[in-house]
């Protein structure tokens, strides 16, 4: 197998299991504009598609040709990335939800993946999709990569706003300021 092939794979198994265990989070307190999410979700759905196509081009947009061993360590980064992903998830249990509104039990959670950045969830999608794009070196998943950056800014700015409204100020802020929002290791 490939290293391209075994990404796919990795994306295929991840999305597959992802969408399976979507139905085990707490119910909603209250619903909030979702209109506001709005725009992240068109854009995480524009880069998926981008970064779809990188696999199944429709042009021959090569920037470049990884090296095996750049490839093979792409692979790596991806499965590390999407498996931090799980690790996050799992760690809330109950609390995950797929919407930014604020849980019945909602709290900070800062401990575990949590510990690392405040969204890990994002970060680990955000490093396969990275590893994916150079592993690729096509226009289509490279764009992909760009739009999906944007979309989970605004994602992640958004939940932050629900989180401090919700959890109060005080309490968020101080999780800000000793965990960075996706970039571990930058405070």
């Amino acid at each position: 197998m490939s290293p391209a092939a075994a990404i796919a794979a990795a994306w295929l198994v991840w999305l597959f299991t992802w969408i399976l265990a979507a139905g085990g989070s707490v119910r909603v307190a209250a619903h909030h504009d979702l209109g506001a999410e709005s725009p992240s979700r068109v854009l995480t759905l524009a880069a998926i598609i981008m970064i779809a196509a990188a696999f199944y081009p429709v042009t021959s947009a090569v920037i470049w040709v990884a090296p095996a061993p750049l490839a093979w360590a792409c692979l790596a980064l991806a499965v590390i990335g999407l498996g931090f992903t799980w690790a996050a998830r799992l760690h809330l249990g109950p609390l995950w939800s797929s919407t930014s509104a604020p849980l019945d039990a909602h709290r900070i959670v800062d401990t575990g993946p949590y510990g690392f950045v405040r969204h890990p969830v994002y970060a680990g999608i955000l490093l396969a999709a990275i590893a994916t794009a150079v592993e690729r070196g096509r226009i289509e998943a490279v764009a992909g990569v760009l739009v999906l950056i944007t979309a989970v800014s605004l994602r992640a700015k958004l939940e932050e706003r629900l989180l401090r409204r919700a959890l109060g100020d005080a309490a968020y802020e101080g999780y800000r300021r000793r965990v960075p929002m996706l970039a571990p290791f930058t405070k």
